[in-house]
Order: structure tokens, then sequence, then C-alpha cells
């Protein structure tokens, strides 16, 4: 199976796509102004101690103080104050602490950090403060656990840390895997030193930017290619690849076209993450609705037209669901509570042909296939997840672990049309993908000059970059004539 990862690389925002096979797996964005800030380590200074809820904000140096279990401080202070910890009834307003961001800012609620520290290599994590390590365990071969567990053993640094062996370290070298953990020490020991010299509140250090995480975390042998669309973006990823992963840099392309999610048919793809029906191949399809905690997903049969009974094709419909449904959240990074309504499934001897079908069944429940379906499909999944069961009522329910803010988050604004009801392409999502219409839209074409008409924030939001601009107006060599139209939809694009 052929494997991609595609880099759209603009001034605006990056993108990452993961496609297999055409099939878009996980899609990522990130903007100057809304660079995610998990993984990022700070000193901080604790502002408020609660015990009432056993936590404590610290102020970190952002606008929204960070949230910090009591629990979790003492190790903090036996790194950075005192070479004893110290007790919980001590802590107190005005204390610096080191942590790390693990969850972004939602809504009111400022970011969640820890003091367990973390620094991920290619294939190690370093947990400096921690004496003892593990091993992924999606790396299921026992052979291979203990030629690791071999390898850690051997390893002689000044201090005592702990290494998460990562996925990607199965089958890798002795000397890679001692390298990567040299390399992770040193780093550490580099960043300790700063957190000492500097004042609270203060960043230590900055975790990598989208395109970077995106090879650290998913380049992996299986994936065919690496293709960035951008020429600088290109060279600074040849950069970190002849530093970190040499023996995959023959895997990276520079796109010399215009439209490389476009060329990949992975745009119109990212379009469909916004709808709440998801269409599956046999014609039933999904209905997805999130909420700021809870996500409902309703299975429907649809037009689902194969000549089987009800009992059949529940059992079709659900198996077909199952893997849609984790694919979906990952590619729309849903997070908090899951709630599954999945069709009904009755008999008795159907569910006995269906455990004999899956070696590792559980029970004789009739939702256990479809959590077994669901726990091999999420199994790629890196947010932790937690299938809860099935109710009374036949709904399935699970936890995802939400980390970032969803694409949907940084794209869209509530709607000033139905007053929040719906959601809307924000002003600035509208004016970079006015832009990229504008270049299909002039590819092939021999024109002088051109009329863009869009709603007026649209036009303020892309005279803010006039660079982006230009830039087309350069490559087109044509004039472009920007005209606002107060009357017009936000969403509203036309060309002239």
């Amino acid at each position: 199976m052929s494997k991609e990862i595609l880099i759209n690389s603009e001034t605006q925002e990056k993108r990452v796509a993961i496609v297999q096979d055409g099939l878009l797996l996980e899609f990522h964005i990130e903007r100057p102004q809304d660079r995610t800030i998990v993984g990022n380590i700070y000193k901080g200074r604790i502002e408020a101690v609660m015990p009432s809820i056993g936590a404590a904000f610290v102020d970190i140096g952002l606008p929204k103080n960070g949230f910090l279990y009591l629990s979790e401080i003492e190790s903090a202070y036996e790194s950075i104050e005192a070479p004893a910890q110290t007790p919980i009834k001590e802590v107190k307003k005005g204390q610096e602490v080191l942590v790390q961001v693990v969850k972004e800012s939602f809504g009111t609620k400022g970011p969640r950090l820890s003091t367990q520290i973390g620094l991920a290599g290619r294939y190690l994590v370093i947990m400096p403060l921690e004496k003892q390590g593990g091993i992924s365990r999606r790396i299921e071969n026992e052979v291979e656990r203990r030629r690791l567990r071999d390898i850690f053993k051997k390893l002689k640094l000044p201090d005592p840390v702990g290494f998460i062996v990562r996925t990607a370290a199965s089958g890798r070298s002795e000397q890679e895997l001692i390298r990567d953990a040299q390399f992770l020490y040193k780093l550490w020991k580099r960043l300790e030193k700063i957190a000492q010299e500097k004042k609270a509140p203060a960043l230590v250090y900055e975790e990598y930017d989208l395109p970077l995480r995106a090879i650290r975390d998913s380049f992996t042998e299986d994936v065919s290619k690496l293709i960035v669309d951008s020429k600088p973006e290109f060279y600074r990823i040849q950069h970190f690849m002849h530093t970190f992963l040499s023996y995959l840099s023959k895997k990276v392309e520079l796109y010399r076209g215009d439209d490389l999610f476009g060329a990949k048919d992975v745009e119109k793809q990212i379009n469909h993450i916004f709808e709440s029906h998801v269409y599956m191949k046999s014609k039933a399809y999904l209905i997805i609705e999130p909420t700021e905690g809870l996500v409902v997903i309703d299975v429907n049969s649809g037009g689902f037209k194969k000549k089987v009974n009800q009992e059949e094709m529940a059992f079709k419909v659900n198996a077909e669901a199952a893997v849609e449904i984790a694919r979906q959240l990952v590619l729309r990074d849903l997070g908090g509570i899951v709630v599954i309504d999945f069709i009904d499934m009755e008999r008795e001897g159907h569910r006995r042909e269906l455990l004999n079908i899956l070696k590792n069944a559980l029970s004789c429940d009739r939702a256990k296939y479809e959590l077994n379906i669901m726990k091999n499909a999420l199994s790629g999944d890196r947010a932790k997840y937690d299938i809860l069961g099935i109710s009374k009522f036949g709904i399935v329910e699970m936890t995802r672990e939400r980390i970032h803010k969803t694409v949907q988050m940084l794209s869209f604004h509530p709607c000033p049309y139905c007053k929040g009801k719906g959601k809307l392409r924000s002003p600035q999502t509208l004016g970079i993908f006015a832009l990229k219409e504008l270049k299909r839209y002039l590819k092939g074409k021999t024109l002088k000059q051109a009329s863009l008409t869009l709603a007026p924030p649209v036009i303020d939001e892309i005279l803010k970059d006039k660079e982006a601009l230009r830039a087309v107006e350069h490559k087109y060599r044509i004039k472009i004539n920007l005209i606002s139209n107060p009357a017009a939809h936000l969403e509203d694009i036309k060309f002239s």
C-alpha cells in the first residue's frame, strides 16, 4: 500500500495530510498565531493554590494561567529548588516549578500542565525526572521487546533517567537507539541549565512546528514519499532529515506544481471533514455531531441495497461503520466522551458467527464485534482512548483524549447569520481559500486582469498579507482587482 505525507507550506498556514492509497487518514493545520503550545516546557510561578480541587494555577507567561494537580508538584521542587522533597502542605503562591503543557486551552480553561517532563526524539522519549522507563505496547514481538530491554540495560549515562521506547524504535540498531538517547540527555541537560538561569515565568523549550512534528512522529519506513510544495520548507526539512533521519532523506520530494493537495485529490476530502454526514461505500452513513465535551455519532443504513435480511444488514453496516468511526475520530481529532448509536443486532446465532471470525472475542455480547473492530482501527491512534462498553440501551460509550484544538476550531468561528446555531468558515480561512481558488481559476488562462469579488471581512484579511496576493499576480503576470461586496454572504467567492 502506498502511504504519503503531503506538506503544504504557505506564509499564512502550514498543512499536513497523511494519505494511504488516496484515502486521507490524518489532517493537521497550523497558523503562526495559533501554533500549539503542547510539548512546550516553562518555568512557571504558582499564582494560586486550591486545596479544595487539589490543584494549583501556574503563571507561565501566557494570557491564561495553567492548571496543575498538586499531587504532581513534589517532584518539581525536588529537581529545581531543593535537594529533598517539599511536602504538598508547603506549596504556596510565588514558588517556581518546571512544567510541560500536555493539553491546549479550551474555552475558558487554561492549558493543562504536568511536572512529568518528556522530550520526544525519533525513537525514544526521555523522562528526565523519572527513574523507570518502558516500551510501547504497540511493539508486540517479545523477542524484539527483550532486545530493546537489553540495549537499555547497557546504556551508561551520568545521571539515572527514564526512557520510553517509541514504536518507531522497533528494528532499529543499538547504535541508533543509543545515539538518540545521548542526544536527548544532552538536550535535557541544556534545558536544565536554561531553567536554572531564567526567572519565572519563562519559556524553556519550544516544541517543533507542525511539519517537523509530523516527520518525527509519522515518517516511518512504511511511508513511500514525503512531498512538500515549498522550496524553503523543502530545504529546512532536508536539513532536519540529514541530522536525524538521513536514511529516509531520499524519500523527500519537492513538488513543483501549483496545487499539491488538489493534484492528490486531498482538498475535496479535507472539505468533507467539516460535514456532519459521512457516507460509506455501502451507501450507509454516519451523522457526527460534536459539542464542547461530547461527540454523538449515529449509524444509519441509508441506501444500503444488498439483498440480505435485517440482522445481516445490521452486521455489515455496523462492521463498516466501526472502522469509519475510528478513522473519523482521528481525522477530525474529536475528543471527550464519544457516544455511538449502532444499528441493533438481535440474532444469537449471528453473534456466535461473528465471534468465530474474531480470534480475540471477549463474549457473546451483541456489541463486542463493533468494539473489537474499533480497537483494531484505533490501534494507530496516538491519542489515548478507552472503550467503556455498552449501556442497557445498546449504546457504545468511549472516551478519547483531546490534546490540540481541532481543525474545526481553527478553521471556523460562530456564524453571525444563525447566531451560533451552525458554523461558518472564518474570514482568514476564506481569504486563504479564495487565493487558492483564484490560482485554480487562473491556471491555463491568459488574462491581463481579473476581478475577485468577496465580502468585506474576507477582503480585509487578504489585504493584511498583500505579499500573498502579489505573489499570485507575479506568478500569472496579471492584475487582480479586489471588489468588496457588502451584500455578499461571507463565503461567496466570485471571479470575473
